[in-house]
């Protein structure tokens, strides 16, 4: 059970809160208008990316709407492309917390320029106070999580900075 509920966690909430919001919202990334046009045309690519990332079948009729009929015939493919992408993560040694704080230190030297640090910090504060419970419990539920403790850490955090504002 917890394999599954991994795996649909993986395919279905990452895709759904994160790369969907992306497509279906570009302004929130880019500086652009998005037209009714352009979002009818992103909600088909959206829908398209959600159907490829799932884990059940879909069962196409006349009575489907024209948005999923459009590329039901490229998911079986999409879906082998997700398949393998997730794979070849899983594949992937395990990045020590060491290695990785080396690595986020280097980009943001790299990057420390391109933008405001104070605005983007304050972005993410806002979004993990929004969705703290549900963060705390994706930690606390996560193997690897549970070993570095971060619930834990992250209510820390979530503490410390409620007692600044």
């Amino acid at each position: 059970p917890w394999e599954r509920q991994t795996k649909l966690y993986i395919f279905f909430h990452l895709p759904l809160r994160f790369w969907v919001n992306v497509i279906k919202n570009p302004q929130f990334v880019f500086d652009i208008h998005k037209s009714s046009i352009t979002d009818a045309c992103l909600s088909v690519v959206a829908q398209t990316f959600m159907d490829s990332c799932s884990t059940s079948e879909h069962r196409l009729g006349k009575d489907s709407p024209s948005t999923k009929l459009l590329y039901a015939k490229d998911i079986p493919h999409y879906k082998s492309w997700v398949e393998r992408y997730y794979a070849d993560i899983n594949r992937l040694p395990a990045i020590s917390d060491q290695d990785m704080n080396a690595y986020l230190a280097e980009q943001a030297r790299l990057h420390s320029s391109e933008f405001n640090v104070l605005s983007a910090l304050h972005e993410i504060y806002a979004y993990v106070s929004k969705y703290s419970q549900e963060i705390i419990e994706a930690l606390e539920q996560d193997e690897q999580a549970q070993k570095q403790k971060l619930a834990y850490k992250m209510e820390q955090i979530i503490f410390a900075m409620s007692q600044e504002s």
